[in-house]
Parts: structure tokens; sequence; C-alpha cells
């Protein structure tokens, strides 16, 4: 199921898009602040961020430019500023689109699910990948190991995606911290530590010599098939 966050610190805006895309089968969660989106940003993972850039505590194209720093995530850019320069502002920040208010409901709704198809795998990627020990939906979010459905934690599985995305290239671990944990990470390597163990533990037929989840000492890690 698709998350969406929604940013904007109008109450009846917030309602209106949580109410519309519920009864569409999104999940939506919601900040009101710029501060607030980045901390639900890094907690809550969401595949799409419908942002306003009118906030009270920031302007939205630092929010934009903060969320890019550690996420391709797509945003969507919901605005009453209609001048030309602003909008180039915010798309060379890293927003995918841009709409203005007063907006149409079937509009927006229609550039949000553009949005997602944009960041999807492109045809002919690898969807589902499979290893010797165990298949990785990325479409699904899911992994099954001996016909089964493998039950991974959010943060296992966002640091197992990362990886597989990453389509047998070493990824740093500072890039995997604020991948996985947010902008403010990129020093706690325990972490990567304790969720690889429980990711082996979980995926590998023998965690002790992982052959799938691959540590570079000091650099970062790898997945190979």
């Amino acid at each position: 199921m698709t998350r969406v966050l929604v940013v904007d610190d109008d109450p009846a805006i917030v309602r209106a898009l949580v109410i519309n895309l519920r009864a569409r089968q999104y999940e939506v969660d919601s900040a009101e602040d710029g501060a607030g989106a980045l901390r639900a940003a890094a907690a809550r993972h969401p595949d799409v961020v419908v942002l306003d850039l009118g906030l009270p505590d920031t302007d939205g194209v630092d929010v934009i430019r903060r969320l890019r720093e550690w996420s391709r995530v797509p945003i969507l850019v919901l605005s009453a500023r209609h001048a030309s320069g602003e909008k180039v502002q915010a798309l060379d920040a890293g927003a995918d689109d841009y709409v203005t208010k007063p907006f149409g409901m079937d509009e927006l709704l229609a550039r949000l699910r553009a949005a997602v198809r944009r960041a999807e795998p492109a045809d002919g990627g690898d969807v589902v990948v499979e290893t010797g020990t165990f298949i990785v939906d990325l479409a699904a979010k899911k992994v099954h190991r001996d016909g089964r459905d493998v039950r991974l934690t959010p943060t296992e599985w966002h640091l197992l995606e990362a990886l597989v995305r990453a389509g047998g290239r070493l990824v740093g671990q500072r890039q995997l911290l604020r991948e996985v944990w947010g902008p403010s990470y990129g020093t706690e390597t325990n972490y990567l530590r304790v969720y690889m163990a429980q990711l082996r533990r979980k995926l590998e037929a023998d965690p002790s010599r992982p052959r799938h989840l691959i540590t570079e000492p000091g650099m970062g890690y790898r997945f190979e098939k």
C-alpha cells in the first residue's frame, strides 16, 4: 500500500487530503511544519510527499533540500505561490512536480499517481530479485524464503531494500544510515551492525558466513545475488 506524507499547516487542506487519499486505499501521515515533515519522513519512509511551501517554521524549499540530502522520495509541491521563479526554485531544489492552490482533487491525485509511477523500477528492471536462499519482491515489499513470507520490521525492510536497489554496488555506511534512519544519523554504525545481523539471521543460510549481505570492512555493505 502506498504511503503518503502530507505537509501543510492548513487543517482544512490536510483533512481533505487525508479523507480523499484514505478513500483510495493510501496510507497517510501528516505534518504541519518543516521539522515535523523531516521527522515523519525519516520515521515513516513515505512513498511520496505532498508539500506546502508556506510552512510556519521554515520555507518548504529548505525542506526539499534537506530531504534530498538523503532521500529520493517523490515530492509533489502543493502551494499558493504562482510565480514561475518560485516554481523553478522548488523544482531545482529537487521537487518532482508543482500544483498551485486552489487545486482540483482529481488533478492532484493524478499528479500523485504519476509521481509514484516514475519512482518505480523501470520496465525491465529487477522488481523481483532471487537469490539461492530467498526472494525479494520490491514492488510488494515482501521477502520469501522456503515458500513462506519472512516477517521483517520496517527498518529491516528499508535497509534490505536500499542494498538490493543498489544492484551489487557498495553502499557506504553514512549513506545507508541517512537513507534508512534519516538525515541526523551519519555516525551510528552500531545500528548497521545490529540490523545487518538481524537480517542475516532471517535470510542467510549461514548467518556467520553470509553470501548475499556482504560487509566491506570500514566502508559499507553490498547485496550480492
